[in-house]
């Protein structure tokens, strides 16, 4: 099915494309591009600038690099990604951050994928490591996509950093959801592949990771816990499988899950079940007063997972609070107000 839709969508975005830069110049000379093509892998880390801008398309930066540029440096991101994870900590268990920002089209996805990696680097200390995909028209050249594809790798990747048997694989995903309970997978006009419960199950079912956190912050992101529940599984979701959540959108810094969970309650405890249920307190008083159906996160703990994550909690001693500064905003403005 994956194939079938995949295929789809390049068909789709080829020919999108093919009009939209149609009477543009081609960004290299057939010169330059064999050139390119006996450069080594590692060499080809950043994208030279365009001969011309490229054409806008929804929120595409104007002079950013092309669909195809983007496409074609995947693969060197996600390496480059992985080799700056800082050294795993013998002797103890490690925790691992994946951060998975799914739509393209609003900040606040980018912001909290951000924010979470920063979080953990900063309070959780040595014996946590974090990798951020997301897809936003700022970081192109810089973060690898979310994207399927990307998630995937990355996961092969730290299946042979981590100790599958010891060492947590926490999944942080943030974007919107739909009622058949699939995740917005978007950076228009790239192809992306869109991820649904079952889908994102499979993925994980292909690792060897032992021990899981996955938090999934969008609309009715509880469907996700059928499919994801299983022992040595901890399982957060922002509602319950038929509601909304609240918190996104063009005018938003972040959301409500991830302002409860992420900046207020992991800021007061490193345990993310009883953060959860401090962020559940507060989520029911923000939408009481918003006067919204309330959305009603859920929690499943699998066998084995809280002892396991108590495990890395001996390993450190937490940091001090970190602000949620939106990135692009001056450090001097600290924290966010409430719910922006």
């Amino acid at each position: 099915m994956r194939s079938v839709l995949t295929s789809l969508f390049i068909f789709a975005a080829g020919a999108l494309l093919a009009l939209l830069l149609s009477g543009h110049v081609f960004l290299t000379s057939p010169a330059t591009a064999t050139t390119a093509s006996t450069t080594p892998a590692s060499a080809q880390t950043t994208l030279s600038p365009m001969a011309s801008p490229a054409p806008m398309i929804d929120d595409w930066p104007e002079n950013g690099p092309s669909p195809e540029q983007v496409l074609y440096l995947q693969r060197n991101l996600v390496r480059a990604a992985l080799g700056k994870l800082t050294p795993r900590v013998a002797g103890k268990p490690n925790l691992y951050l994946v951060t998975f920002a799914g739509d393209g089209g609003e900040d606040v996805f980018r912001n909290e994928a951000e924010y979470a990696a920063r979080l953990f680097a900063k309070r959780f200390g040595a014996t946590s490591h974090s990798v951020v995909l997301e897809n936003n028209p700022a970081t192109l050249s810089t973060h690898p996509l979310a994207s399927w594809s990307n998630l995937e790798e990355v996961l092969r990747g730290l299946g042979k950093i981590m100790k599958p048997d010891r060492d947590i694989l926490m999944l942080y995903v943030t974007s919107h959801g739909d009622e058949d309970h699939d995740l917005l997978v978007d950076m228009d006009p790239l192809p992306l592949d869109q991820i649904g419960a079952s889908d994102l199950a499979g993925i994980l079912d292909r690792q060897p990771f032992k021990w899981k956190v996955l938090v999934i912050n969008a609309c009715y992101s509880g469907g996700f816990i059928p499919p994801l529940h299983g022992p040595g599984t901890l399982v957060l979701t922002a509602a319950r499988t038929d509601r909304s959540s609240f918190g996104c959108g063009s005018d938003s810094n972040i959301t409500y899950f991830g302002k409860a969970w992420l900046v207020d309650a992991l800021n007061r405890t490193p345990d993310f079940i009883q953060a959860f249920k401090l962020a559940n307190i507060d989520i029911s008083q923000w939408e009481k007063q918003d006067k919204v159906t309330p959305s009603e996160p859920q929690i499943d703990i699998g066998a084995g997972i809280a002892g396991q994550l108590a495990l890395w909690r001996k390993g450190f001693i937490p940091g001090p609070d970190v602000p949620f500064v939106p990135p692009g905003t001056p450090a001097t403005a600290g924290s966010a107000s409430l719910r922006q």
